[in-house]
């Protein structure tokens, strides 16, 4: 088994852990289209005679950007390979098809979801399972998992209805691998804070999905999954994971002045292929937004944080920042909307107008929008 991965990323644990089935495993250090270009990893899986290949959404998907098919070359042979496991990110639906055109059409493509808490997977593949484009198989292996309606009180946590419908993915019962603390001084506090208070009692992940076939999934039949990105503010762009902090960070510090409030939130359709970072900011009393405020922004956050940190959309929320009633910004509304989602507005949002804002927003903007 080969799984593209470095040491500090939950899969290589996770991959070292195949040694207890008795497999052999292949670790590969460097760049994925080093030294053969777009095949360097086809050709290791030839030479090699690899089984399982593991790897990132965001590989798979730039292979179908440049209509790479390994299988076209007369001088490898992936006949050994069995399964190809994505993860990192939701493998969209369109690089399900490319890949089976792209590999030996026996595999197993299976887009996986878990933790690196957990080291483990609560969507898991299955060989004896149908592949459905843009969907995890099934359920892992002693994951009590269910889709909770968002908008659930803590103390009441709520099925989605209908079944089918999406909202937030939690664990209801404890699990084989389900970590006990965090390390160090206030673990239990720290732990307790991560999963356990959106809905105590249930672990809850972050991830915000749909079941396409409830009983299917819960059940063992194959329905599959759908993940349709984060539900809290984590931004995972190119399976990248920040915080929206850090981008209200950059704007504390160098735009004080000029950005009164901010919501940063990521944006992903059911059919787009990642993640896209959408920055809305609120100037300031007598300070005009326009293109330089735009090109200002980004230049500080990539010379601050990353290339990978900047925004693909910054603009002006005219409708300001939609928050509670003691003053939290209504993160996940936001996101939702944007990614296509229907939103019920309750009485905890104190500018309701400013959703209103963001679903017009949302619908002007659907086809300008990188995917």
């Amino acid at each position: 088994m080969l799984y593209y991965t470095t040491t500090s990323w939950m899969m290589h644990h996770w991959s070292v852990s195949a040694l207890a089935c008795g497999a052999s495993l292949v670790l590969y250090s460097g760049s994925p289209f080093k030294p053969h270009g777009y095949l360097s990893i086809p050709r290791l899986l030839s030479s090699l005679r690899v089984t399982h290949f593991g790897t990132s959404a965001a590989y798979l998907t730039t292979l179908e950007a440049n209509a790479v098919r390994p299988i076209a070359d007369p001088t490898l042979d992936l006949s050994a390979l069995e399964a190809i496991y994505s993860t990192a990110a939701p493998l969209p639906p369109s690089t399900f098809t490319f890949v089976y055109t792209a590999f030996p059409s026996h595999i197993n493509l299976a887009s996986i979801t878990g933790g690196t808490d957990i080291i483990s997977l609560f969507g898991a593949p299955c060989p004896l399972l149908p592949v459905r484009p843009g969907s995890v198989q099934c359920a892992g292996l002693g994951m009590a998992i269910s889709v909770i309606d968002s908008s659930s009180e803590p103390t009441n946590p709520l099925p989605v209805s209908p079944p089918s419908a999406p909202g937030d993915l939690v664990c209801t019962k404890p699990f084989p691998c389900q970590p006990l603390t965090f390390f160090g001084p206030g673990g239990e506090e720290r732990y307790r804070a991560a999963y356990f208070d959106r809905f105590p009692g249930l672990w809850h992940h972050g991830d915000f999905v749909r079941a396409e076939d409830p009983q299917g999934v819960y059940g063992g039949g194959g329905g599959g999954l759908v993940m349709l990105g984060r539900s809290d503010g984590v931004l995972k762009p190119a399976g990248v994971r920040f915080g929206s902090a850090e981008i209200y960070n950059v704007l504390t510090r160098f735009f004080a002045a000029e950005v009164e409030d901010a919501v940063c939130v990521g944006r992903r359709r059911e059919a787009d292929r990642d993640e896209t970072v959408c920055l809305f900011v609120v100037m300031a009393a007598g300070k005009v937004f326009g293109d330089s405020v735009r090109r200002a922004i980004a230049d500080v956050v990539r010379r601050e944080l990353s290339p990978r940190h900047v925004p693909g959309v910054i603009e002006e929320a005219l409708g300001g920042v939609p928050k509670t009633g003691n003053g939290k910004k209504i993160e996940v509304a936001v996101k939702q909307i944007l990614s296509g989602m229907e939103v019920r507005t309750n009485a905890s949002v104190a500018n309701p107008e400013a959703l209103d804002w963001f679903r017009e927003w949302a619908r002007r903007a659907n086809d300008e929008l990188p995917n």
